[in-house]
């Protein structure tokens, strides 16, 4: 094509054609606007990639850890009995290798055949970086831990153990690195190319805002117990008492993954519903309403056209308006002001349902030969409030500005000024119509427009709506985003469900120790519900106020222009459509983790019900 456009193959052409034959073929602005969108796409995407990647690893770290929190009494054994950490890690590598190398190979091949042309070097790079770090989770955590030989077993609950002088350093530098991540997001937003520290700032936020209710949550606890002592039954006091005596550990790292699943699956849930809304409005700006007939050159709608509109099924409120211009002046020639005649019911009921400039019919009311007039701010700042005469195309008429809106159905974009059709001293022709209705059926429309014989231009706010994003760029961009909520949410009870499976045998021993002593099975139920209910609160309320914050500190960076508007459109965002927190996105993963862990908490003490005390109270058996 280069060739043709300007090199050997051009000389060709001219030989055959002439010589001022040229080809044109518009690639390079294709090219050049594909490249612009991708560019500006880009950074607002990987801010939901990162989110995905940091809570799949966390949740590896995760399992690595509560896997060597629950061998903590075998590994210290060994390094008792002169057990090598190299020997250790050794073999808890190998155990971890044993499933996960299996898996990562699994996932690569199904990744590359469910994905067309998937590009296989970083597909490979990318599984190799997950099963390196679920090989080296548990053997990494397990020689830190054990890095000198214990002689006696330290206590690791949640009450008793003191953040160090290390955690409390690594704490200041996430807050340090959140800091500055929210501050360059806030200040460059997402122009330019990704950046790693921006992309993490909801990752780094929910890391911050976990360890900060990490330290916070035995506070509530220990004031809870000693009201709870003193109630008549020991469920409630048993379940705070274990709530609070629960390795560090296992509440931790199980509340940093929710915190991190829950933040990013309400950043994306609520970038989506920020994307929706902007198409949204951005497609009634272009209709008006939900159907717009107009008539070529301003000629005159068909009789029987309203009529007809209002038998289809969905529409609601018709209205139809005559658009002409005038001079703000009498002594003008210059006709510049749109003026829109309007039977003041109708339109007015129109305006109302679409959200686009609302007002009340008596404004448009007639008194003392003054017509009562609705206008944008441009015209209601060089008309003034006061009677002014202005000459139509029927002649002068004296109108006052009783309202001022910013858009009006008729004239979504531009200035305009409402008045009453039948005040005018020659009304003109109706030569646009408005529908409004949620479920007005647009084939049935296109149908009656056309069985009045005339040629008529119907515009329908779905079709304008769907053509916002008929991008690939874009629709690819908004499935990361869904991949992220509905990941996110996948890991966040992933987690949760880990957290309780590896801590189940020890759950499993209390019951039969406490049935032995005349604990039924329904306390045995209450007891591990009520369990693992302050968590599973701590992680859902916290989960929807980090989400909400971080989409609150977010919001002025994130730049929704092309991710929702199609590269056709040519249009800014709309205004007054933000970046705002979604209160479905909050709700319902946090409300499924509540769900979820009393679920398991109860399935948990079914099954250790049915099995006999014995069976788990044999020494040394943990099953």
């Amino acid at each position: 094509m280069a060739s043709l456009e300007d090199g050997p193959g051009l000389v060709h052409l001219r030989e055959a054609a002439g010589p001022t034959a040229q080809l044109l073929t518009g690639l390079e602005e294709v090219v050049g606007e594909y490249a612009r969108t991708r560019d500006a796409i880009t950074p607002v995407v990987a801010v939901g990639a990162v989110g995905i990647a940091a809570v799949a690893a966390i949740v590896l770290m995760m399992s690595g850890g509560l896997a060597a929190a629950r061998r903590d009494t075998e590994l210290a054994l060994l390094r008792a009995r002169g057990g090598s950490l190299t020997g250790i890690g050794g073999r808890l590598l190998a155990e971890s290798a044993l499933p996960a190398l299996p898996a990562a190979a699994c996932g690569l091949l199904l990744a590359v055949l469910a994905v067309d042309e998937a590009r296989l070097l970083p597909s490979a790079l990318t599984t190799s970086a997950v099963a390196l770090l679920a090989c080296a989770a548990l053997p990494v955590r397990a020689m830190v831990a054990h890095r000198r030989p214990r002689t006696n077993p330290e206590r690791g609950d949640l009450t008793h153990t003191r953040p160090g002088a290390r955690r409390t350093v690594v704490e200041l530098t996430l807050l340090a690195l959140a800091a500055g991540s929210v501050a360059a997001l806030r200040r460059r937003g997402t122009e330019g190319t990704a950046d790693l520290l921006v992309s993490a700032a909801p990752v780094l936020i929910a890391l911050v805002a976990a360890l900060v209710l990490v330290r916070l949550y035995p506070l509530p606890l220990r004031r809870a117990a000693g009201p709870a002592g003193r109630l008549r039954g020991a469920v409630g006091f048993l379940a705070l008492a274990r709530a609070g005596r629960s390795p560090a550990a296992a509440t931790t790292l199980p509340l940093l993954a929710l915190l991190t699943a829950l933040t990013t699956a309400a950043f994306g849930g609520s970038v989506l519903n920020a994307v929706a809304d902007t198409r949204d409005r951005a497609a009634l700006l272009h209709t008006g309403a939900d159907a717009r007939v107009d008539t070529p050159d301003g000629a005159a709608l068909p009789a029987g056209l309203e009529r007809a509109v209002r038998d289809v099924p969905g529409a609601q409120d018709v209205a139809t308006v005559g658009i002409s211009h005038a001079s703000e002046h009498v002594s003008q020639d210059k006709q510049s002001l749109a003026v829109v005649a309007v039977e003041p019911d109708a339109y007015a009921a129109l305006a109302r349902r679409t959200g686009l400039g609302g007002f009340t019919a008596d404004r448009l009311a007639t008194g003392d030969g003054v017509l009562g007039a609705v206008a944008s701010p441009e015209v209601a700042e060089r008309l003034g409030h006061a009677p002014h005469r202005i000459d139509t195309n029927g002649g002068p008429v004296t109108v006052r500005i009783t309202a001022v809106r910013p858009h009006t159905p008729a004239v979504p974009e531009g200035d305009f000024l409402l008045v009453d059709a039948a005040g005018l001293p020659r009304p003109g022709s109706a030569t646009s119509l408005l529908a409004a209705g949620p479920d007005l059926d647009g084939a049935a429309l296109r149908t009656a427009v056309r069985d009045t014989g005339t040629r008529l231009s119907v515009t329908l706010r779905s079709e304008e709506r769907a053509a916002l994003s008929d991008s690939p760029l874009q629709s690819g961009a908004e499935r990361i985003y869904l991949w992220a909520v509905a990941a996110s949410t996948g890991y966040a009870l992933l987690s949760l469900v880990l957290g309780m499976a590896l801590t189940a045998p020890e759950r499993a021993a209390l019951l039969a120790r406490l049935r032995t002593l005349g604990m039924t099975n329904r306390q045995g139920r209450q007891l591990l519900a009520l369990e693992t209910l302050p968590l599973a609160l701590l992680a859902a309320g916290g989960g929807m106020a980090v989400g909400w914050a971080a989409v609150r500190l977010l919001a002025p960076g994130i730049d929704l222009d092309r991710l929702a508007l199609a590269d056709t459109y040519g249009a800014t965002v709309p205004a007054g459509v933000v970046l705002r927190a979604d209160v479905w996105s909050l709700a319902l993963p946090a409300a499924a983790t509540l769900l979820l862990a009393g679920s398991v908490a109860v399935a948990q003490a079914w099954w250790a019900g049915r099995r006999t005390p014995t069976t788990h109270l044999r020494a040394g058996d943990l099953r």
